[in-house]
Protein backbone atom coordinates (compact mmCIF):
# COMPACT_ATOMS: atom_id res chain seq x y z
CA UNK A 1 0.00 0.00 0.00
CA UNK A 2 0.95 3.40 -0.93
CA UNK A 3 1.02 5.41 2.46
CA UNK A 4 2.58 8.72 0.32
CA UNK A 5 -0.59 8.91 -1.38
CA UNK A 6 -3.15 8.61 1.21
CA UNK A 7 -1.41 11.01 3.33
CA UNK A 8 -1.15 13.67 0.11
CA UNK A 9 -5.07 13.72 0.10
CA UNK A 10 -4.91 14.44 3.58
CA UNK A 11 -2.67 17.13 3.55
CA UNK A 12 -5.00 19.68 4.18
CA UNK A 13 -7.22 18.42 6.47
CA UNK A 14 -6.04 18.81 10.07
CA UNK A 15 -8.51 16.80 11.87
CA UNK A 16 -8.12 14.00 10.27
CA UNK A 17 -3.88 14.25 10.57
CA UNK A 18 -5.05 14.92 14.47
CA UNK A 19 -7.19 11.74 14.76
CA UNK A 20 -4.03 9.80 13.40
CA UNK A 21 -1.63 11.29 15.39
CA UNK A 22 -3.95 9.74 18.53
CA UNK A 23 -3.42 6.31 16.85
CA UNK A 24 0.63 6.76 16.99
CA UNK A 25 0.86 7.69 20.39
CA UNK A 26 2.55 5.46 22.92
CA UNK A 27 0.50 4.84 26.52
CA UNK A 28 3.38 5.18 28.20
CA UNK A 29 5.49 8.20 27.56
CA UNK A 30 2.45 10.21 25.65
CA UNK A 31 4.93 11.08 22.77
CA UNK A 32 4.67 9.60 19.49
CA UNK A 33 6.09 5.76 19.25
CA UNK A 34 9.83 5.78 18.95
CA UNK A 35 11.54 3.23 16.58
CA UNK A 36 11.84 0.24 17.22
CA UNK A 37 8.22 -0.01 17.80
CA UNK A 38 7.31 -3.45 19.13
CA UNK A 39 3.57 -5.13 18.87
CA UNK A 40 2.30 -7.46 21.58
CA UNK A 41 0.55 -10.21 21.48
CA UNK A 42 -2.31 -8.65 22.16
CA UNK A 43 -1.93 -6.93 19.42
CA UNK A 44 -1.33 -3.38 20.75
CA UNK A 45 2.20 -0.91 20.36
CA UNK A 46 4.70 0.45 21.95
CA UNK A 47 8.14 1.47 22.12
CA UNK A 48 10.86 -0.61 23.07
CA UNK A 49 12.10 1.70 25.14
CA UNK A 50 8.98 1.99 27.07
CA UNK A 51 8.25 -1.61 26.98
CA UNK A 52 11.42 -2.27 28.64
CA UNK A 53 10.77 0.14 31.23
CA UNK A 54 7.85 -1.24 32.50
CA UNK A 55 9.45 -4.68 32.36
CA UNK A 56 12.26 -3.69 34.48
CA UNK A 57 10.03 -2.29 37.13
CA UNK A 58 7.65 -5.84 36.72
CA UNK A 59 10.77 -8.06 36.79
CA UNK A 60 13.59 -5.68 39.23
CA UNK A 61 15.81 -9.44 39.81
CA UNK A 62 15.50 -10.04 35.74
CA UNK A 63 19.32 -9.39 34.82
CA UNK A 64 20.39 -7.02 31.69
CA UNK A 65 20.38 -8.29 28.56
CA UNK A 66 23.59 -10.17 27.30
CA UNK A 67 24.20 -12.00 30.27
CA UNK A 68 25.11 -15.53 29.91
CA UNK A 69 23.19 -16.84 33.27
CA UNK A 70 19.67 -15.40 31.95
CA UNK A 71 17.69 -18.96 31.14
CA UNK A 72 14.06 -17.45 31.66
CA UNK A 73 12.53 -14.13 30.73
CA UNK A 74 9.69 -12.60 32.49
CA UNK A 75 6.44 -10.98 32.66
CA UNK A 76 4.32 -7.84 32.74
CA UNK A 77 0.96 -6.47 31.41
CA UNK A 78 -0.30 -4.33 28.55
CA UNK A 79 -0.87 -0.62 29.72
CA UNK A 80 -3.77 -0.61 27.03
CA UNK A 81 -5.71 -3.88 27.91
CA UNK A 82 -4.12 -5.46 31.08
CA UNK A 83 -3.21 -8.67 29.42
CA UNK A 84 -0.11 -10.56 30.22
CA UNK A 85 2.32 -10.39 28.63
CA UNK A 86 5.36 -13.59 29.03
CA UNK A 87 8.32 -13.26 27.49
CA UNK A 88 11.64 -15.27 26.69
CA UNK A 89 15.21 -15.08 27.75
CA UNK A 90 15.74 -11.90 25.39
CA UNK A 91 12.68 -10.24 27.30
CA UNK A 92 11.67 -7.16 25.49
CA UNK A 93 14.19 -7.76 22.60
CA UNK A 94 12.19 -10.67 21.90
CA UNK A 95 8.96 -8.77 20.79
CA UNK A 96 8.21 -8.51 16.96
CA UNK A 97 8.84 -5.55 15.50
CA UNK A 98 6.36 -3.55 13.98
CA UNK A 99 7.49 -2.40 10.65
CA UNK A 100 3.96 -0.79 9.16
CA UNK A 101 3.78 1.12 12.29
CA UNK A 102 7.26 2.68 11.98
CA UNK A 103 6.43 2.99 8.57
CA UNK A 104 3.62 5.07 8.87
CA UNK A 105 5.21 7.32 11.73
CA UNK A 106 7.91 7.89 8.93
CA UNK A 107 5.37 8.74 6.10
CA UNK A 108 3.53 11.16 9.17
CA UNK A 109 6.13 12.55 10.11
CA UNK A 110 7.34 13.42 6.51
CA UNK A 111 3.83 15.28 5.38
CA UNK A 112 3.65 16.98 8.88
CA UNK A 113 6.85 18.94 8.00
CA UNK A 114 5.51 20.24 4.59
CA UNK A 115 3.80 23.63 5.22
CA UNK A 116 -0.17 23.54 5.41
CA UNK A 117 -2.36 26.36 4.93
CA UNK A 118 -4.47 25.33 7.90
CA UNK A 119 -4.89 26.66 11.20
CA UNK A 120 -2.14 23.81 12.80
CA UNK A 121 0.48 26.83 13.83
CA UNK A 122 -2.11 28.30 16.03
CA UNK A 123 -1.10 29.12 19.27
CA UNK A 124 -3.15 29.71 22.45
CA UNK A 125 -3.02 33.67 23.12
CA UNK A 126 -2.83 35.47 26.61
CA UNK A 127 -6.03 36.81 27.72
CA UNK A 128 -5.04 39.88 29.26
CA UNK A 129 -2.37 40.78 26.28
CA UNK A 130 -4.56 39.52 23.15
CA UNK A 131 -1.63 39.90 21.32
CA UNK A 132 1.02 37.61 23.06
CA UNK A 133 1.32 33.95 22.74
CA UNK A 134 1.62 32.04 26.16
CA UNK A 135 5.01 30.95 25.48
CA UNK A 136 6.31 30.62 29.36
CA UNK A 137 5.82 28.93 32.33
CA UNK A 138 5.46 30.73 36.09
CA UNK A 139 6.97 28.57 38.32
CA UNK A 140 5.84 30.53 41.37
CA UNK A 141 1.74 30.56 40.13
CA UNK A 142 2.28 26.84 38.31
CA UNK A 143 0.39 28.23 35.45
CA UNK A 144 1.14 29.24 31.54
CA UNK A 145 2.03 33.12 30.83
CA UNK A 146 3.04 35.32 28.10
CA UNK A 147 6.56 37.02 28.15
CA UNK A 148 4.17 40.70 28.85
CA UNK A 149 2.87 39.28 31.99
CA UNK A 150 5.95 38.86 33.16
CA UNK A 151 7.30 41.99 32.21
CA UNK A 152 4.29 44.32 32.68
CA UNK A 153 1.87 42.04 34.14
CA UNK A 154 0.66 39.95 37.51
CA UNK A 155 3.81 37.75 36.86
CA UNK A 156 6.77 40.36 36.76
CA UNK A 157 7.99 39.19 40.60
CA UNK A 158 7.58 35.17 40.02
CA UNK A 159 9.89 33.13 38.86
CA UNK A 160 9.49 31.64 35.02
CA UNK A 161 10.87 29.11 32.77
CA UNK A 162 10.58 28.12 28.84
CA UNK A 163 7.59 26.83 28.58
CA UNK A 164 8.91 24.24 26.17
CA UNK A 165 11.26 22.60 28.84
CA UNK A 166 8.50 22.68 31.59
CA UNK A 167 6.37 20.78 29.16
CA UNK A 168 8.89 18.25 28.58
CA UNK A 169 9.78 17.94 32.11
CA UNK A 170 6.22 17.64 33.36
CA UNK A 171 5.55 15.35 30.36
CA UNK A 172 8.48 12.98 31.48
CA UNK A 173 7.34 12.85 34.61
CA UNK A 174 3.85 12.10 34.32
CA UNK A 175 4.96 9.29 31.87
CA UNK A 176 7.46 8.06 34.99
CA UNK A 177 4.37 8.24 36.91
CA UNK A 178 2.11 6.11 34.00
CA UNK A 179 5.05 3.14 34.63
CA UNK A 180 5.40 3.76 37.93
CA UNK A 181 1.55 3.07 38.14
CA UNK A 182 1.75 0.19 35.72
CA UNK A 183 4.51 -1.69 37.66
CA UNK A 184 2.85 -0.73 41.05
CA UNK A 185 -0.31 -2.59 39.59
CA UNK A 186 1.43 -5.19 37.77
CA UNK A 187 2.86 -6.02 41.25
CA UNK A 188 -0.50 -5.89 43.22
CA UNK A 189 -1.83 -8.33 40.93
CA UNK A 190 0.82 -10.56 41.35
CA UNK A 191 0.05 -10.46 44.88
CA UNK A 192 -3.36 -11.20 44.34
CA UNK A 193 -2.69 -14.36 42.37
CA UNK A 194 -0.17 -15.46 45.10
CA UNK A 195 -2.82 -15.59 47.66
CA UNK A 196 -5.58 -16.71 45.18
CA UNK A 197 -3.22 -19.90 44.85
CA UNK A 198 -2.66 -19.59 48.58
CA UNK A 199 -6.50 -19.65 49.57
CA UNK A 200 -6.47 -23.01 47.09
CA UNK A 201 -3.96 -24.60 49.17
CA UNK A 202 -5.88 -24.21 51.71
CA UNK A 203 -8.76 -25.41 50.62
CA UNK A 204 -6.86 -28.50 48.84
CA UNK A 205 -5.02 -29.37 51.99
CA UNK A 206 -8.51 -28.79 54.16
CA UNK A 207 -9.98 -31.57 51.93
CA UNK A 208 -7.33 -34.02 51.93
CA UNK A 209 -7.16 -33.86 55.87
CA UNK A 210 -11.09 -34.33 56.28
CA UNK A 211 -10.98 -36.56 53.63
CA UNK A 212 -7.83 -39.14 55.64
CA UNK A 213 -9.65 -37.84 59.51
CA UNK A 214 -13.28 -39.81 57.79
CA UNK A 215 -10.85 -42.95 56.68
CA UNK A 216 -9.40 -43.38 59.65
CA UNK A 217 -12.39 -43.06 62.09
CA UNK A 218 -14.55 -45.14 59.18
CA UNK A 219 -11.25 -48.03 60.02
CA UNK A 220 -11.96 -47.65 64.21
CA UNK A 221 -15.55 -48.00 63.26
CA UNK A 222 -14.81 -51.38 61.26
CA UNK A 223 -12.26 -52.70 63.96
CA UNK A 224 -14.98 -51.87 67.02
CA UNK A 225 -18.22 -53.17 65.13
CA UNK A 226 -15.63 -56.64 64.39
CA UNK A 227 -14.80 -56.92 67.97
CA UNK A 228 -18.06 -55.97 68.81
CA UNK A 229 -19.44 -59.28 66.95
CA UNK A 230 -16.75 -61.47 68.17
CA UNK A 231 -17.74 -60.15 71.94
CA UNK A 232 -21.20 -60.65 71.41
CA UNK A 233 -20.90 -64.11 69.95
CA UNK A 234 -18.50 -65.46 73.31
CA UNK A 235 -21.26 -64.43 75.61
CA UNK A 236 -24.00 -65.98 73.58
CA UNK A 237 -21.39 -69.36 73.69
CA UNK A 238 -20.97 -68.78 77.60
CA UNK A 239 -24.86 -68.33 77.84
CA UNK A 240 -25.69 -71.59 75.90
CA UNK A 241 -22.78 -73.67 77.71
CA UNK A 242 -24.43 -72.36 81.14
CA UNK A 243 -27.92 -72.79 80.29
CA UNK A 244 -27.31 -76.41 79.03
CA UNK A 245 -25.37 -77.30 82.43
CA UNK A 246 -28.25 -75.89 84.51
CA UNK A 247 -31.33 -77.24 82.79
CA UNK A 248 -29.60 -80.29 82.70
CA UNK A 249 -29.37 -80.61 86.47
CA UNK A 250 -33.42 -79.08 86.58
CA UNK A 251 -34.04 -82.72 84.94
CA UNK A 252 -32.09 -84.28 86.94
CA UNK A 253 -33.56 -82.67 90.17
CA UNK A 254 -36.75 -83.08 88.71
CA UNK A 255 -36.50 -87.29 88.34
CA UNK A 256 -35.06 -87.10 92.34
CA UNK A 257 -38.10 -85.61 93.16
CA UNK A 258 -40.40 -88.07 91.24
CA UNK A 259 -38.53 -90.65 93.26
CA UNK A 260 -39.03 -89.19 96.55
CA UNK A 261 -42.78 -88.36 95.83
CA UNK A 262 -42.92 -91.96 95.53
CA UNK A 263 -40.89 -92.93 98.26
CA UNK A 264 -43.33 -90.91 100.46
CA UNK A 265 -46.15 -92.01 99.25
CA UNK A 266 -44.63 -95.76 100.13
CA UNK A 267 -43.95 -94.70 103.31
CA UNK A 268 -47.04 -93.48 104.42
CA UNK A 269 -48.92 -96.55 103.24
CA UNK A 270 -46.53 -98.47 105.51
CA UNK A 271 -47.20 -96.96 108.09
CA UNK A 272 -51.24 -98.06 107.74
CA UNK A 273 -49.79 -101.84 107.94
CA UNK A 274 -50.88 -103.30 111.33
CA UNK A 275 -49.07 -106.05 111.17
CA UNK A 276 -45.67 -106.11 113.10
CA UNK A 277 -43.64 -108.11 110.49
CA UNK A 278 -44.88 -106.80 106.98
CA UNK A 279 -44.33 -103.45 108.41
CA UNK A 280 -40.68 -104.19 109.04
CA UNK A 281 -40.30 -105.32 105.99
CA UNK A 282 -41.78 -102.66 104.00
CA UNK A 283 -39.84 -100.00 105.82
CA UNK A 284 -36.67 -102.36 105.31
CA UNK A 285 -37.51 -101.47 101.48
CA UNK A 286 -38.36 -97.95 102.28
CA UNK A 287 -34.95 -97.38 104.58
CA UNK A 288 -32.83 -99.00 101.38
CA UNK A 289 -34.82 -96.61 98.97
CA UNK A 290 -33.98 -93.90 100.98
CA UNK A 291 -30.62 -94.30 101.55
CA UNK A 292 -29.86 -94.60 97.76
CA UNK A 293 -27.46 -91.29 96.63
CA UNK A 294 -29.96 -90.11 93.78
CA UNK A 295 -30.00 -86.48 94.88
CA UNK A 296 -27.76 -84.40 92.09
CA UNK A 297 -25.21 -82.43 93.04
CA UNK A 298 -25.80 -78.49 92.30
CA UNK A 299 -22.34 -76.81 91.24
CA UNK A 300 -21.99 -73.47 91.80
CA UNK A 301 -21.63 -70.94 88.77
CA UNK A 302 -20.82 -67.28 88.40
CA UNK A 303 -22.11 -64.55 86.54
CA UNK A 304 -21.57 -64.65 82.35
CA UNK A 305 -17.98 -63.02 81.80
CA UNK A 306 -17.03 -61.81 78.71
CA UNK A 307 -13.51 -61.03 77.21
CA UNK A 308 -13.46 -57.24 77.89
CA UNK A 309 -13.84 -58.19 81.54
CA UNK A 310 -17.69 -57.28 81.90
CA UNK A 311 -19.98 -59.27 83.93
CA UNK A 312 -23.25 -60.02 82.90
Amino acid sequence: MNFAVGFKSLAGDTQTMDNLEKQLICPICLEMFTKPVVILPCQHNLCRKCANDIFQASNPLWQSRGSSSVSSGGRFRCPSCRHEVVLDRHGVYGLQRNLLVENIIDIYKQESSRPLNTKSEQHLMCEEHEDEKINIYCLTCETPTCSMCKVFGAHKDCEVAPLTSIYKRQKSELSDGIAMLVAGNDRIQAIITQMEEICKSVEDNSRRQKQLLSQRFDSLYNILEERKKELLQSITRQQDEKLQYVRGLIRQHGDHLEVTSKLVESSIQSMDEPQMAAFLQDNRHVQSVHNRPTRPRLREHGPLQCECGLRV
